[in-house]
């Protein structure tokens, strides 16, 4: 026969039943966290690197490299042809207006000032030989003219006693007439010498002339030659340093031919060069920034090459402050060509994270997750990118490179 329990044994039996309930809800609750511990991924906050977003300016840029190169340089030529007889200032060597940096040896362009000195010797003795010829020549004119002048007025006097003769009845008509023809002719010789007198003086001033011309020709050419016989002691005509000289004792130039380079080392500009795809980004007068170790320095693109070579195109930025302590010849530094200018704009530092592809969203840190955003990238440069979405200045955004979690929503971080 059944018995029916007591309250002290209903009472324990309701209390097991709780406690076995309450284990499977703490199992489940824990195999639940478990398993969602499982597929949420985890990073450690010490694997990630992160930067508030905050407003300012972001600048773009193109990246260029770029060589320091002094900013006046003086190209030095062979002003003859010749041989290198000396080689006075060694390339490194300070040099002031008036130093020698080279000797040549003149003798070939003494033989060509020899030479044309005594052709223009033997013009200057054509020209008195041409002179006196053709004033010999003119001296005859005249005196012909002379002769031909009295012989008018002797055929004038002639023709007036013919004339009488034949109104006092002692001459004839014919004699008349042959006297009036010889007056004529005498006449017309008397004015063919006249002509004849002014061509040759016409003759022998344009003559002269042209002889002034040779010998004035002549005369330059002398000065030219005796000038670069003077140059063949090539000197320096500013002050700075010999950045390259032909040391090649014996050898030979031509004229033209670059022998020396003499560089200002008191001021300094940017030889930089890119890729000839972004050739249409350089403007004269844009803007650049010389980055040199830490330092940024200002400048303006000063000119650009117009021929490509290689694949790139060279230019040059003139620099604010040319003089800069740390500017040194050949240093090699990076150039920041401004392309575009975004101002009051919401930016983050710039990091690994956005060097590749990041299909237009950023991870943010909310308490203790990593949250993947939507955000499209703007502008940037080496040290800010622009960022356009649902960001709002001190969101905390993760800039290092986040390639493995790239699909995830959400993470888990751990301290």
């Amino acid at each position: 026969m059944d018995r029916e329990l007591s309250a002290s044994a209903k009472q324990a039996g309701k209390r097991k039943r709780i406690w076995q309930v309450s284990i499977v809800v703490a199992v489940l609750a824990a195999v639940i966290f478990g398993f969602r511990s499982l597929i949420t991924p985890a990073l450690s906050r010490s694997e990630i690197r992160t930067a508030k977003v905050e407003r300012g300016t972001v600048v773009a840029v193109m990246n260029a490299s770029g060589v320091v190169v002094p900013e006046h340089e003086q190209v030095i030529t062979s002003p003859i042809q010749a041989r290198i007889e000396k080689v006075v200032r060694t390339t490194g060597e300070q040099v002031q207006p008036g130093d020698q940096v080279l000797l040549l040896d003149r003798s070939y362009t003494q033989l060509a000032y020899d030479k044309l000195k005594d052709e223009q010797q033997l013009n200057e003795h054509k020209s008195v030989q041409l002179r006196l010829q053709l004033q010999k020549k003119l001296n005859s004119l005249e005196s012909q003219l002379a002769i031909k002048q009295m012989s008018v007025k002797t055929l004038q006097a002639r023709l007036e006693d013919e004339t009488y003769l034949l109104k006092i009845g002692g001459g004839t008509q014919q004699q008349v007439e042959q006297a009036e023809l010889n007056l004529k002719i005498a006449q017309q010789e008397l004015a063919q010498l006249e002509r004849d007198i002014v061509s040759e003086r016409k003759l022998l001033h344009a003559d002269e002339q042209e002889l002034g011309y040779t010998l004035a020709m002549n005369g330059r050419s002398l000065e030219e030659l005796e000038r670069k016989m003077q140059q063949a002691e090539v000197r320096a005509t500013r002050p700075g340093v010999i950045t390259w000289v032909k040391s090649e004792v014996g050898s030979n130039v031509n004229s033209g031919d670059i022998i020396a380079r003499l560089a200002d080392l008191s001021s300094f500009k940017v030889q930089a060069s890119v890729s000839d795809a972004f050739a249409d980004r350089l403007q004269t007068g844009g803007e650049a920034t010389i980055r040199v170790n830490d330092t940024d320095l200002k400048g303006t693109i000063s000119s650009v090459e117009p021929t490509v070579t290689n694949g790139t195109v060279t230019f040059y930025v003139a620099l604010a402050d040319n003089a800069h302590k740390l500017l040194r010849p050949n240093l090699r530094v990076e150039v920041l060509v401004t392309s575009a200018v975004k101002s009051n704009t919401l930016r983050v530092k710039n990091g690994p994270y956005f060097n590749g592809a990041v299909n237009n969203q950023v991870f943010v840190v909310q308490d203790d997750e990593v949250l993947r955003v939507p955000a499209r990238i703007g502008v940037s440069n080496t040290d800010f990118v622009e960022l356009e979405g649902d960001l709002v200045p001190g969101d905390e955004v993760v800039i290092s490179s986040m390639q493995d979690y790239e699909h995830a929503k959400k993470l888990k971080l751990k301290q």
